[in-house]
């Protein structure tokens, strides 16, 4: 891979990550179109994803440092809860048994902290919930996805599939719904979406925004949402794919081309997203629903003709 292809899939990867267009279909195209090899997997994909988390960072800092403090909170009063728990237990059963026949004591068993107190933690536990599903589906269907990315035709029927998709995202009303009405069954449903959206063609911001819109979100929460919700998916890809970094031999050159690809993703992104929260206000997703038909369209005759 040269370093002229690591800027281009990094400025691919930027524009199609946030744009409702599938970032990897654009990825697998372009590598099987072009012969790029990277000859580490899927390392380089993961960085340029890396990339484009660090561009969900920079646009959405203010509520990801709230998620955390309010998620530090949950784990907090959680903990507090199962003390509680076992200590009132223990005091419970001592005093069924007799413990305290002959010095009578008062059984105290306290009260439990309330775990969802405000939007930001219901937020936070909505994102974890979407994350079930998606990592479920992740870690099980990770060589399918490989596989499909070698095979023209996949991304090719994905992208169809994504036009249909913003196809439906544009013509729905969406609802009002913010993180207080939304219910964990929702999150899940979205988890799923997310989950599925791996297969290259298919746009995850798109999927997700359009399940989202789906179950009734406003709809810019639902931008919101689907972005940040990428971030445990994109971390445990990253965990996944990394953990296997120390058997991979990168020299200098590599890792320079793949540094620059990230960075190129992230100021990308950051752009991008800036550009479909207006898209989403808007109701604009039918120029990038025509545009998936026809690459998809294209990407189903090449397999042919190349076939």
């Amino acid at each position: 891979m040269s370093l002229f292809q690591a800027i281009l899939m990094g400025i691919i990867q930027g524009l199609t990550e946030f744009l409702p267009v599938s970032s990897s279909g654009h990825l697998a195209l372009f590598k099987i179109l072009f012969h790029v090899e990277t000859e580490t997997g899927m390392l380089f994909d993961v960085l340029l994803h890396a990339g484009t988390l660090i561009a969900i960072f920079a646009v959405y800092y203010k509520d990801i440092w709230k998620m955390f403090l309010e998620g530090c909170g949950i784990v907090c009063d959680a903990a507090v809860n199962t003390a509680l728990f076992f200590n009132n237990s223990f005091l419970f059963l001592k005093h069924k048994t007799g413990g305290n026949r002959k010095k009578k004591e008062k059984v105290i068993y306290g009260e439990y902290r309330k775990i969802v107190t405000g939007s930001y933690r219901k937020f936070v536990l909505l994102i974890l919930i979407s994350t079930v599903p998606t990592g479920i589906i992740g870690i099980f269907g990770k060589n399918a996805v490989e596989l499909a990315q070698e095979i023209l035709i996949v991304p090719g029927i994905c992208l169809l599939i994504t036009a249909v998709l913003l196809f439906a995202a544009d013509k729905m009303k969406g609802g009002d719904k913010l993180p207080k009405d939304i219910t964990y069954t929702n999150a899940f449903g979205i988890g799923i979406a997310q989950g599925i959206a791996t297969l290259p063609g298919l746009s995850r911001s798109g999927t997700t925004i359009t399940a989202c819109l789906f179950s009734g979100f406003n709809r810019s929460f639902a931008v919101k949402y689907s972005f940040l919700m990428s971030v445990p998916a994109i971390l445990g890809a990253m965990i996944l794919e990394l953990k296997d970094f120390s058997e991979l031999s990168l020299d200098g050159t590599q890792i320079f081309y793949y540094a620059v690809g990230t960075a190129v993703a992230a100021f990308v992104g950051y752009i991008c997203i800036k550009m479909m929260l207006i898209v989403v206000r808007k109701k604009s997703f039918r120029i990038f629903s025509v545009y998936c038909l026809v690459i998809g369209l294209v990407s189903i005759i090449g397999y042919f003709y190349i076939s």
